[in-house]
């Protein structure tokens, strides 16, 4: 029986094309893998069918759509994971998964080798290979972009000679990988920074228009974790596609950035996640009401290291795992209530409440009834600022 390899299948240009350029490398048969995470708007039975086209001995597709929400989208949400402060993980949460049925399939039909269609110049290789690693220690691992010279120019230049059933051609202008997360779109003339985006380039979101009627949107959050819009209970996948719907009408979500990629160059980057960015903003308010003030601190500090770490491609690394028991620890309180109104490409938070509230009115009102007794106030503020104070006298003795 001849050796297999398991493709993490696209059904792009990359991907199309590796399927023959790797029987031609290896010798070894192509198995082609395509998880479907909520790619709008492509039909997963004709990537699959595509893949057969292509040369694959067998072509898997795979429904990880609720999973995908449920163990994936849910935590990054609990941990507001903005990489950079701007970026919500859109690509790098999907790898971890498609990774785990990588090796999962790998083992099922006996391969001994896993690919994907990731360049040498990319996080995504790391993603995968590193998952991969954690996973399936047995498997080796191919990447034909990087590994067997697959350019680009070659990658249409095979296509064409052996007739393939591709879509792209040379004059693609940009690069685009989406899930239901978000959509990131790269490379061609965005490569100029200073180039902006042209009409078009948008799927996820209509323009920003203030003339626009504002969305009022009440969200309803338990533990962490969003479970209702207006009342009307919803699983987290349902939860993610209403918000695509509502904040992308709004233009809301809209990320134009210079990133840091793993392999340490810069990279600009186009994203529109709007569900992610009105998620992330309306559990944020949340915790700043149920939240103590030291574990919120401690929170918002550790947020953007487990960003960072998933960003790095360490989804099952050990420290990424004692961030996340901390993390669920901190949202046993976070239940509640927030009004989101969407405008003009922005989620804004108008109200919060929750049975949970650390928010006292009876303390924090200027107005009669106040029962802050303000007389405590003077002592406490000579303790605390004493260590400066003794400092100040030092160092005016040593002058």
């Amino acid at each position: 029986m001849t050796e297999r390899v398991v493709l993490a299948y696209s059904g792009g240009l990359d991907t199309s094309v590796a399927i023959g350029w790797l029987k031609d490398a290896t010798g070894k048969d192509v198995v082609a893998l395509a998880i479907d995470v909520g790619q709008a708007g492509e039909d997963m039975e004709r990537v699959r069918r595509r893949a057969l086209d292509c040369g694959a001995v067998e072509s898997v597709v795979i429904d990880a759509q609720e999973e995908y929400a449920s163990d994936y989208l849910m935590p990054a949400l609990k941990a507001n994971a903005l990489y950079q402060k701007r970026y919500p993980l859109v690509s790098a949460l999907s790898r971890p998964l498609i990774s785990k049925y990588l090796v999962q399939t790998a083992r099922e039909l006996g391969a001994d080798t896993i690919a994907h269609g990731c360049t040498g110049k990319g996080n995504d290789q790391v993603r995968f290979e590193a998952a991969c690693a954690a996973l399936g220690p047995e498997l080796k691992a191919i990447a034909p972009v990087r590994d067997l010279a697959l350019t680009r120019d070659k990658a249409i230049e095979y296509a064409e000679a052996n007739k393939l059933p591709i879509e792209q051609t040379k004059k693609s202008p940009y690069s685009v990988d989406q899930n239901v997360w978000g959509r990131a779109i790269e490379s061609g003339y965005l490569e100029d920074p200073m180039n902006a985006p042209r009409d078009g380039i948008y799927s996820y979101t209509e323009d920003p228009d203030p003339s626009k009627t504002p969305t009022e949107v009440m969200i309803g959050f338990e533990q962490g974790v969003p479970v209702s819009i207006d009342g009307v209970r919803k699983t987290p996948i349902e939860m993610v596609r209403e918000m695509n719907a509502l904040a992308g009408a709004q233009g809301v979500g809209r990320i134009d950035m210079v990133e840091d990629r793993l392999v340490g160059i810069k990279s600009r980057e186009i994203y529109e996640a709007p569900a992610a960015i009105a998620l992330i903003e309306a559990h944020e308010h949340l915790e700043d009401m149920t939240l103590e003030r030291d574990v919120l601190r401690m929170k918002r500090q550790l947020e953007a290291e487990w960003s960072n770490l998933v960003y790095d491609g360490l989804w099952f690394g050990g420290l990424k795992q004692s961030i996340d028991a901390f993390v669920d620890h901190t949202q046993q309180y976070v239940t509640g209530e927030v009004r989101l109104q969407l405008h003009n490409g922005r989620a804004t938070v108008t109200g919060r409440r929750s049975a949970q509230s650390l928010y006292d009115f009876e303390l924090a009102t200027y107005e009669t009834g106040d029962q802050f007794d303000q007389s405590h106030a003077k002592g406490f503020i000579e303790l605390w600022s004493m260590p400066s104070k003794i400092a100040a006298r030092r160092a005016q003795g040593q002058k």
